[in-house]
């Protein structure tokens, strides 16, 4: 493999921007190694080599030019494949939306390719962001870099593996109960779920009104911390975008972290951990404390409550969206994701009604009793390292929603409360496979996570590790 595939993404646009590394010459390498893992990971959905290589000579006559491109200028990336372009066929990862072409671009793409990224193709994913696992019955499973039988997790399954094996720098991913830290956990990369509202959701097609957000996946804390500084801020387009200013959070990540408070919750997030995460997490507490990051104990408030009205919320919004589909083609979805759909069908307007009411209630008393001790809480993103696909349920049987439940349960309260949350690899289990940790903080506090997450990674050397995969 080209050595410079593996290098960051920061790194790789300062190289490109200098001319020394032609973003023809990245691109090629880019699409090379997509296509070669494409048997082995199935982490893509389409690949647009001749469209990609176009745009990257462009960049590269740009820069010849003496043209300022942007901060990403000649970076090829590739994005969970349910983010809108116009005239561009959007799978969703379904059968329904197969040959459904955007009628609108996603701000978020938009805001990517102006400031110079390349868009080398869509990325395999959960049908309809539908489930944190990474199979797929239309377009085939995903599979993870580190071992392939084992699952990459979702819902950004692909955008989790396209990073991890190094085809491409970065990649977005929606998440509305773990979809972006799930799969960053899983495939031992960084993943950032903003604050609900901070990135614009014009052109990404939903699944809940109340919970979907979107964020980057990359190598690196500062490399999410750049592409999160592009995508985020107002868009006149999603009325319900934040107008709070953007600051430049790759500033925010060389800040000193000496003082900062790092709350451990002493119930609900560490129970029934694997032992190798348990182990991995009291390791990663013991480097912040290193770090003279102040370590302290919190208690936070019962999430079993939260984490019944977030079902119930998602369900009937996810229903509300695909009712029509559900009543003509439902033979046209996997087991798993029309059980699940369908689900919100059932539930009362009355249980819906109090899960959105309650929302601001439950984020008050979260940053009243936690955030009023700790600057982030730490915790495991997952309580278990990325398991075997033949052990899982797939499909619609009886242990389906408890295996679902199970690999969210440290992340889908967050995405109800609407809080960000940034997932950092922190080392290997016993059977080679990544665990990470999850830094959880107040509302729009995005800085303080990059901060303490660089720092983290400035003493470790876990997210410079490569899967090893036959090509």
């Amino acid at each position: 493999m080209t050595d410079f595939l593996n290098f960051d993404l920061c790194k790789t646009s300062e190289l490109v921007s200098s001319g020394e590394l032609s973003a023809a010459e990245l691109t090629k390498a880019s699409i090379d190694r997509a296509e070669a893992l494409q048997p082995k990971l199935n982490s893509f959905i389409s690949l647009e080599k001749d469209e990609v290589l176009e745009a990257a000579e462009s960049i590269d006559k740009r820069l010849r030019q003496g043209e300022s491109v942007g901060s990403l200028a000649g970076i090829p990336l590739a994005h969970k494949d349910m983010f809108y372009r116009l005239g561009k066929i959007t799978t969703c990862g379904s059968k329904i939306r197969s040959k459904f072409k955007g009628d609108r671009t996603s701000t978020a793409l938009s805001r990517l390719e102006k400031a110079g990224a390349l868009y080398l193709g869509g990325l395999n994913m959960s049908e309809f962001a539908v489930g944190p696992i990474g199979n797929n019955v239309h377009y085939g499973d995903c599979l993870n870099p580190w071992n392939q039988e084992h699952t990459p997790g979702g819902s950004s399954s692909g955008s989790g593996a396209a990073v991890a094996s190094r085809t491409v720098y970065g990649a977005l991913g929606s998440d509305t109960g773990g979809s972006i830290r799930i799969p960053s956990a899983m495939c031992g990369v960084v993943g950032i779920k903003p604050t609900q509202t901070r990135v614009s959701r014009f052109g990404l097609m939903p699944l809940s009104f109340s919970f979907d957000c979107s964020g980057p996946l990359t190598r690196t804390v500062r490399d999410a911390a750049r592409i999160l500084h592009i995508i985020a801020g107002h868009d006149p387009k999603d009325s319900t975008s934040s107008r709070r200013k953007v600051p430049d959070y790759e500033t925010e990540c060389d800040k000193e972290v000496a003082s900062m408070r790092l709350g451990i919750p002493s119930n609900y997030f560490y129970d029934g951990l694997d032992a190798d995460v348990d182990r991995l997490l009291r390791d990663t507490r013991k480097i912040f404390e290193g770090l003279k990051v102040e370590i302290v104990s919190v208690d936070v408030p019962s999430h079993d409550h939260i984490n019944l009205i977030w079902a119930a919320a998602l369900a009937a919004e996810a229903s509300t969206i695909h009712r029509k589909w559900l009543r003509d083609r439902p033979d046209d979805y996997g087991p798993m994701v029309k059980r699940r759909v369908e689900f919100g069908l059932y539930q009362p307007a009355t249980r819906y009604l109090e899960a959105l009411t309650l929302r601001e209630k439950y984020l008050r008393d979260y940053c009243d009793t936690v955030f009023s001790k700790c600057d982030a809480l730490l915790t495991p993103t997952m309580p278990v390292v990325a398991p075997r696909y033949k052990d899982l349920d797939v499909g619609g049987g009886e242990s389906m929603p408890e295996l679902v439940l199970m690999l969210s349960r440290n992340t889908r309260p967050i995405s109800y409360l609407g809080l960000p949350a940034l997932s950092v690899p922190c080392g290997f289990g016993a059977k080679g496979l990544p665990a990470a940790f999850q830094l959880i903080g107040r509302p729009f506090s995005e800085g303080k996570l990059f901060r303490l997450g660089n720092a983290y990674q400035e003493v470790t050397d876990w997210h410079n590790t490569i899967p090893e995969i036959v090509e």
